[in-house]
């Protein structure tokens, strides 16, 4: 049997996930509750969801890159990353490298550094390089993405996460760095300590083997769904450390090659 799914579908699991984030109540999965969800119905979810959010006077400033790992991507079956709305309304703003959020904000939250760009170009075309990504970035610098789910236990399938705005929670950006791009994006080394102790490390390369390209594929992606990624827009590029469980009380710090280091606590 083929499944179609009508507007009236789309808007109904939009209002599910937007209930759910504004009543912190999570929500069954909903590759389970429809059936009929596909990969382009759940990038219409989203969209739709980040219409509501727009209309009701939040804004898009950027792009998140998710599924970036191989060994995630395999987990969920899939060939290639997805991506969500940067909201506004869900970015935290550091004060001499620190900044202190509310672990109630969020559902069922885990944490993760990345490398953030800062598009100063438009890339359009659909056949973006990373050196295009490179020529047209104004800056980069240490990005977290605080990542949340808005689907119960983290019971979550290709489509679900794609449709919950690729289990976007806030994020969190250090200093931007003109000097950075020209630097080796693939071979910059994180660390995360939590607590002070060490709780994860990687590299620039865990993200499609180097940032710059996974904002490509990004750039390249959106330009299938008639969106531009634009100058002016923030991209968190992908994790390159795991993701790490947040509690109330909880203290890291995200320490990037050559950069000051990022603290984020939570209370």
């Amino acid at each position: 049997m083929t499944f179609v799914l009508q507007k009236a579908d789309i808007q109904a699991l939009a209002a599910a996930l937007d209930q759910a984030w504004r009543t912190q109540t999570p929500i069954a999965p909903l590759s389970e509750t429809d059936p009929s969800l596909d990969v382009a119905g759940a990038y219409e979810v989203q969209s739709f969801w980040s219409d509501m959010r727009v209309q009701r006077g939040d804004r898009i400033i950027g792009r998140k890159i998710g599924l970036t790992s191989e060994a995630v991507q395999k987990q969920l079956g899939v060939s290639e990353p997805d991506y969500g709305a940067l909201w506004r309304s869900n970015f935290y703003p550091t004060s001499n490298g620190r900044v202190e959020i509310q672990a109630s904000d969020f559902l069922q939250p885990k944490i993760e550094g990345e490398v953030a760009f800062l598009i100063r170009e438009d890339l359009t075309g659909g056949q973006i390089t990373a050196k295009d990504v490179l020529a047209a970035t104004e800056a980069c610098a240490v990005g977290v993405e605080i990542v949340d789910s808005r689907i119960a236990d983290w019971r979550i399938k290709l489509v679900d996460t794609i449709a919950d705005n690729a289990s976007f929670g806030g994020f969190v950006l250090g200093p931007w760095d003109k000097a950075l791009p020209a630097q080796d994006l693939a071979a910059l080394t994180m660390q995360i300590h939590r607590n002070g102790e060490l709780a994860g490390e990687g590299i620039g390369s865990a993200a499609l083997g180097n940032p710059a390209t996974a904002t490509a594929w990004l750039a390249n992606k959106l330009h299938q769904f008639g969106v531009t990624l634009g100058a002016g827009d923030i991209v968190i590029s992908g994790a390159i450390s795991k993701m790490l469980p947040i509690g109330a009380g909880d203290e890291f710090v995200f320490s990037l090659s050559g950069q000051p280091d990022l603290t984020v606590s939570f209370i």
